[in-house]
């Protein structure tokens, strides 16, 4: 242990030394395990990095964001690839428009950065599901992350079609890709499958080469380094400005006792969840530790540089994830530099040349002001539009892989009362003939009445709110996971449908059908899972904007049929959704359809502003209450078993 400890000491300033090895003259990217570095060709190298999310960032502003960390300093940046992202629906692959994973490598190549490339295939990043496509759950008895037979073979065929695009673009065959990770993080989750990693590593070396650096991440703790590391691969730890940093590098030195030390993951800032404060980590913090890590000679990754936005239903489940990704990072969810990019560049000139030139600035920003929203119908009322081709009949409840539906679906069920006992993932938003009674929620409301006359009509809309994205729950099923009881009777005999709210959406829906010059409707609250819709006329302008939902309660929203993400202001702390200029047509009407799963406000009005209000929270409850019952003949309370 003393003589690790003293290699970690002497390696500080181990990659300032030339390297003995003469330049051959073709590129290459290596380990000089002798002088504790990177080599690129054949000369040491330390890279400071930045992460970037292409998949949170619309394709129009990747320049922009790629540039600005450029001019920062850094001369690598990191990416990870979300399987789910391109493969949605098994076998069918998308790499094109914002999935278009080459463009982005290019245009990284352009700008002068290296890449750090993380394509799992579990990534966690607080994405959906860590990036597994949740058709995998479609067998019952999979284990992710594990040798499992059907899980590897989705794997092997999904790298089958991934690893070969990228193989031209590692820096060896004179593309950018420095480094490519195996999985992630895997340390962290139960299985603790060598197996698993091993055929990992036989896939990634038969379709990359040989001489490809591999490497792995972990966090900081000796049960994390021994599950998540495998001879071949170059392991590297992450950590953040709370860290003592001579500890965690020695950790790494019994990892690999040789080699340059590597911090894959410094975090810059902190994710934010629905209900919590907006998560803050101090310039000072990160500007002392990085420097701190530089000056050993330390490879550093700032995990996140630019985050971005979950945008859709792109955001995973640890305690709900907020829409926002905006992290704290140096560059804000918009793109715009902070004080926390400037100081950084600040720390970075102390170690390298960084070019010369102004930062590029802030993308403009314009406040567009308020829109009046008008009522299209509830869900119930449009499932003939949101469902073309109806329903599933079935006696007992199906889950949304069940159904291969992946974010929303309702249920009918024609009797007079129902209250779910088990398994609401993670929503359920229950009306009686038309009418809101309220919801059930995973872990937490559990219990609710029930009122209505016999015959009525029950319909339950039941929302996935993201699947779990780390831990050893990442099989998260959705939907109505167990039978529903009334009293003692299981319900049967379920009508149940898979909307495709998004492709109506994007095909034109509700503009496209209503004539703009139908009169206002009355304005009164509206309670329930209901669908809005407006348009704003166009200015000459189609600058980022951000969209405030105030005294709305929860919800989705699409501009120009688009999927901006969640809202729900009552729980905090995010207030607004940002909306990419991109989006926005500066000669062509504007239009906005709105999800409001719970309440409506009177008002009906949306606001455009010029900046973000991402950390204002309530411990109030929803500003709509479910509307009192107007029906007394049959009330029912039940427990819910878990």
């Amino acid at each position: 242990m003393a003589a690790g400890f003293l290699t970690f000491v002497a390696l500080n300033f181990a990659c300032l030394c030339v390297s003995g090895n003469l330049a051959s003259g073709k590129r290459s990217f290596s380990i000089d395990y002798k002088n504790n570095c990177f080599l690129k060709d054949d000369q040491p190298f330390q890279y400071i990095s930045g992460s970037i999310h292409y998949s949170r960032i619309p394709q129009y502003y990747w320049k922009d964001r790629l540039l600005k960390m450029y001019m920062t300093g850094l001369n690598a940046v990191q990416v990870y690839v979300p399987w789910n992202f391109h493969e949605g629906a098994q076998g069918v692959y998308n790499f094109t428009g914002d999935r278009d994973l080459e463009h982005f490598l290019n245009l990284a190549n352009q700008t002068g950065l290296l890449v750090i490339l993380r394509p799992g295939p579990y990534i966690c990043a607080e994405w959906e599901m860590g990036g597994l496509p949740a058709w995998l759950l479609q067998k019952p008895n999979i284990i992710l992350r594990s040798a499992d037979t059907d899980y590897l073979q989705a794997v092997s065929n999904w790298f089958a079609v991934l690893l070969p695009k990228i193989k031209p673009w590692l820096y060896i065959n004179g593309g950018n890709i420095i480094s490519v990770q195996v999985e992630n993080e895997y340390g962290s989750y139960y299985a603790c499958d060598y197996n698993y990693m091993r055929h990992l590593q036989t896939l990634f070396r038969f379709f990359l080469g040989e001489d490809t650096v591999l490497f792995t991440t972990d966090g900081n703790t000796d049960k994390e380094m021994t599950c998540g590391t495998l001879e071949g691969l170059y392991a590297t730890v992450d950590f953040g400005t709370d860290t003592n940093i001579s500890e965690a590098f020695k950790r790494q030195r019994r990892f690999e006792p040789r080699g340059p030390l590597v911090n894959s993951e410094f975090y810059t800032g902190w994710l934010d969840h629905w209900g919590d404060q907006h998560a803050r980590v101090t310039t000072e913090k990160v500007s002392k530790v990085l420097g701190e890590m530089l000056t050993m000679g330390a490879n550093v990754n700032m995990y996140m540089f630019e985050g971005g936005t979950n945008f859709g239903y792109w955001n995973g489940k640890d305690n709900c994830f907020v829409t926002s990704y905006d992290y704290d990072a140096p560059l804000s969810e918009a793109g715009d530099p902070t004080e926390k990019l400037l100081a950084i560049r600040d720390v970075i000139k102390q170690f390298r040349d960084i070019p010369a030139g102004p930062m590029p600035p802030a993308t403009p920003k314009f406040a567009y002001g308020f829109v009046t929203l008008k009522k299209v119908g509830s869900v119930s009322a449009l499932l003939s539009t949101l469902s073309p081709m109806g329903p599933v009949q079935s006696h007992y409840p199906l889950t949304f892989e069940e159904m291969k539906q992946t974010f929303v679906s309702t249920t009918c069920h024609p009797t007079p009362l129902i209250s779910p006992l088990n398994g609401v993932h993670d929503r359920a938003y229950v009306s009686v003939n038309g009418v809101y009674q309220g919801l059930l929620q995973r872990d937490t409301a559990l219990v609710m009445n029930v009122t209505g006359h016999q015959g009525d009509t029950v319909d339950i809309l039941v929302e996935n709110m993201g699947r779990v994205n780390f831990g050893s729950k990442i099989n998260d099923y959705k939907g109505l996971l167990s039978n529903l009881i009334l009293g003692k009777d299981v319900l049967t005999d379920w009508k149940i449908y898979s909307l495709d709210i998004d492709g109506a959406i994007t095909g034109g829906w509700p503009h496209s059908a209503r004539k703009q010059s139908n009169p206002p409707m009355k304005k009164e609250l509206s309670f329930g899972p209901n669908l809005y819709m407006g348009t704003f006329p166009p200015n000459g302008l189609s600058w980022d904007t951000f969209l405030k939902l105030n005294e709305w309660t929860k919800g989705q929203v699409w501009i120009n049929g688009m999927n901006l993400g969640r809202y729900w202001p009552a729980r905090g702390p995010q207030q607004t959704l940002y909306v990419p200029g991109p989006l926005l047509s500066s000669n062509q009407p504007n239009n906005i359809t709105v999800l409001e799963l719970e309440g409506a406000p009177a008002h009906l009005r949306v606001l455009f502003m010029d900046r973000p209000q991402l950390n204002a929270t309530t411990d109030k409850l929803p500003t709509h209450p479910a509307p009192p019952r107007k029906h007394k003949e049959y009330e029912v309370l039940l427990p819910i078993v878990q």
